[in-house]
């Protein structure tokens, strides 16, 4: 079997270049194989630790010969055959320097069946603007998390350098994210809400801790700074709120703002009250991200827009500008 190497690939070690290739092969064979000299690259045998550059033809055996008793076959995983055309068209924000930047729908899921990433797959496969040869150990996918319910802007890699930039600045705090809310209650003025989280994967919930609980093992410190945008003038009070995520905590913001006693429009899950909408359904959507000199804003959906100008008409001069680009 012949590999050849592409832009992502240049200068990755060869034993992950091969992990991410050939996904049916142990990576006790792999080793094996490479102590065997039975690992070629351009021709001659390579060290597991070797650095191969773009443009390289590494030449493995094929598991079932080799001794493996794998079916291991990287083109096979290649050929997949393909997703179906997507009913929507993605909606790209931004795509430059190996990011692909996209106002993600509410109800679409990231991964899975019938995803998010599928629909990127495709566009990429038939929109290789860059005119990068493919790659055997690098695959575009999501940066950051959003729940299914969950709209706004979200990025994706189309390069290594560009993944490898991205996860930098969040690791380094140099990606602001910003939310538009319709939350339950009046929040009255502007809060920082600190809490320490811990997740329940068997409930798919993550829970606040009470203050005066101590720090558990497993919990992690959640910061969101929320400011009231405008309030709604009928019996039923609620806020639609700007929301900066300081920490980047699975179910993050649902969370806190139950415990703050302002569950989020609609979202059951966290004592929210449905509001004439499927159960699941929330007004959640991820605004605004602002990273290295750029400032992304993504339109909210229509359902979104609907309803906060049926709550908060009194307030529609001051938040229509939310809802453009």
């Amino acid at each position: 079997m012949e590999l050849k190497t592409g832009e992502n690939d240049h200068e990755r070690r060869l034993d992950r270049i091969l992990r991410k290739a050939l996904p049916d092969y142990p990576l006790s064979l792999i080793h094996r194989l490479a102590r065997l000299g039975k690992i070629l690259v351009d021709g001659r045998p390579a060290k597991i630790r070797d650095r191969i550059p773009c443009g390289a033809v590494i030449s493995v055996p094929d598991s079932r010969l080799a001794g493996g008793g794998y079916a291991g076959n990287a083109q096979a995983h290649k050929e997949q055959k393909a997703a179906p055309l997507p009913h929507n068209i993605l909606e790209i924000l931004l795509r430059d320097e190996g990011l692909l930047i996209l106002n993600k729908p509410a109800g679409l899921a990231v991964h899975g069946p019938d995803s998010l990433d599928n629909q990127v797959q495709r566009y990429l496969r038939e929109n290789n603007r860059d005119g990068q040869s493919a790659s055997i150990s690098f695959r575009a996918g999501p940066l950051h998390r959003l729940d299914k319910p969950t709209s706004g802007v979200i990025v994706f890699s189309t390069s290594l350098a560009g993944a490898r930039r991205f996860s930098e600045l969040l690791r380094e705090g140099g990606v602001k994210k910003y939310y538009l809310a319709i939350v339950e209650g009046r929040l009255a003025e502007a809060e920082v809400w600190e809490d320490r989280l811990v997740r329940d994967s068997s409930l798919k919930k993550t829970f606040c801790l009470p203050p005066s609980g101590g720090a558990a093992s497993d919990s992690s410190l959640a910061i969101t700074a929320v400011s009231p945008l405008a309030f709604s003038g009928n019996g039923n009070a609620y806020t639609l709120v700007l929301a900066e995520i300081k920490t980047g905590k699975t179910h993050q913001i649902r969370c806190q703002a139950a415990c703050h006693g302002h569950p989020l429009a609609g979202d059951v899950k966290y004592g929210g009250k449905l509001m004439g909408q499927s159960a699941g359904h929330f007004f959640l959507h991820a605004w605004k991200l602002e990273f290295d000199g750029h400032s992304i804003t993504a339109p909210p959906p229509r359902a979104f827009v609907s309803q906060a100008q049926s709550l908060f008409a009194e307030n529609l001069d001051s938040i229509t500008g939310l809802f453009q680009k």
